[in-house]
């Protein structure tokens, strides 16, 4: 099976840059989708014009024959969030590519650690997914393109990592940072 280009992982494109607001009728939702179905879950939606975010990190591998090859994986294996209202839902639910619906109960959190996933996505080198929460110090970026950004510091292997977590899967992502860029709180 080829290996496909990168697609689209938001729609629309000013879905989180309206910040933590959403609208009354509209809710948040976690899809948890059928084995290894993400991706099929995110074009359907995008053919619906149903408002999704599912965030993706580039993989690299070497083929049999040595050849460098990337691919485009789920930071978080088998979650689609979806924005919208009931219709929106069930229109999701009946793609035959979700298996659990979860309802997000404080949208206001999860929009604020996606906006902090997605500056880590977008500003970040070597992202690598976080599946349980860290033990560190919290801190807080003071320098570069991430100057405000809070998360969990750990130092591995002589080089400190910033994890940023999603509260509501208790799952993130993490990023190497300079040890001056950061201050312990």
């Amino acid at each position: 099976m080829p290996i496909l280009a990168r697609e689209p992982d938001l729609y629309p494109d000013d879905l989180l840059a309206g910040g933590i607001v959403t609208p009354a009728d509209e809710s948040w939702f976690a899809m948890y989708t059928m084995a290894r179905r993400e991706k099929d879950l995110m074009r359907r939606l995008r053919q619906q014009q149903i408002a999704y975010y599912g965030p993706m990190i580039a993989n690299r591998s070497r083929s049999p024959q040595g050849r460098i090859r990337t691919s485009w994986v789920p930071l978080f294996a088998g979650y689609v969030f979806v924005r919208g209202d009931e219709v929106d839902r069930h229109e999701t639910v009946s793609t035959g590519c979700v298996s659990r619906c979860l309802r997000v109960t404080m949208p206001e959190e999860l929009v604020a650690d996606l906006l902090q996933i997605r500056l880590l996505l977008e500003k970040g080198s070597e992202v690598r997914p976080e599946p349980r929460p860290v033990v560190g110090r919290t801190a807080v970026i003071k320098r570069g393109a991430m100057a405000g950004m809070r998360g969990t510091v750990t130092k591995a292997n002589s080089s400190h990592r910033i994890t940023v977590l999603v509260n509501f899967m208790q799952q993130g992502a993490s990023m190497v940072v300079d040890e001056a860029d950061v201050d312990l709180l």
